[in-house]
């Protein structure tokens, strides 16, 4: 069966938890690709989160392929899993409690005894719970931020490969600044540019808006449980940006 992302319509057949577990399989290839997957659709939003603790960017970057890589153990997953809540809510909930039992490890182990990603030359960070408890509400909504501008930005994508795959590639790059509203030129300039008609593309406008809702509705499908929770998720994820 398809999923949700190559299909006009929703469906939950394929989510974020069936990533999760096909990246603990014990499959070493099905575990590769999955964890692959993850990391590319969410490094940035917990590279952001972390570097908005005060980690330097090196330290943020190996601490962020060490959670991936924490993701494939099954006990890890597991335990994230029972936490209650959207596939974001739970990324972040283990992505904290990952932080906090580094930040622990670090401090039970003597200074040059084995090998930590996390830095041990990083005052700002000495305290990582204390630190995560007096600025939840900025790393967090931070984390969100990004976490919405990557699902947008996935949406264009595969936006943007439908027209190509269907020869519309230049009619994808002249109206996709009209999806937000954001192009210079106005329907007529656009209509010249093109040769048609302004009610020509008038039309195209709509119908990509309309499809970029599909594709996006779809996207943000994959990451909860429930029709409910897509309009609940978008109506959140576009409120960020006035926060």
């Amino acid at each position: 069966m398809p999923t949700s992302s190559q299909t006009p319509g929703i469906c939950f057949t394929t989510t974020r938890w069936s990533m999760i577990q096909r990246a603990g399989s014990r499959d070493v290839q099905t575990a590769q690709a999955a964890l692959s997957d993850l990391c590319g659709r969410y490094r940035q939003p917990c590279l952001a989160f972390i570097r908005r603790l005060g980690f330097q960017e090196h330290d943020a970057e190996d601490l962020a392929q060490a959670f991936f890589e924490k993701l494939l153990e099954k006990d890890f997953v597991a335990g994230a899993n029972r936490e209650k809540g959207k596939f974001r809510t739970f990324l972040l909930t283990a992505l904290k409690r990952f932080l906090t039992n580094e930040s622990e490890r670090k401090h039970a182990k003597k200074r040059g005894g084995g090998r930590t990603v996390v830095s041990m030359d990083q005052p700002p960070n000495e305290n990582l719970p204390d630190m995560m408890a007096s600025k939840i509400m900025e790393p967090d909504v931070f984390f969100d931020r990004q976490w919405a501008l990557n699902i947008l930005n996935k949406a264009l994508d595969l936006l943007r490969r439908e027209y190509t795959d269907s020869g519309r590639a230049r009619l994808f790059e002249s109206l996709k600044d009209c999806l937000d509203g954001t192009s210079s030129l106005t329907y007529a300039e656009i209509a010249s540019k093109l040769r048609l008609t302004e009610p020509s593309v008038k039309m195209a406008v709509n119908r990509m808006r309309g499809r970029y809702r599909e594709i996006l509705r779809a996207e943000i499908a994959e990451t909860v449980e429930t029709t409910d929770e897509v309009d609940e998720e978008i109506r959140h994820l576009f409120a960020i940006f006035d926060s």
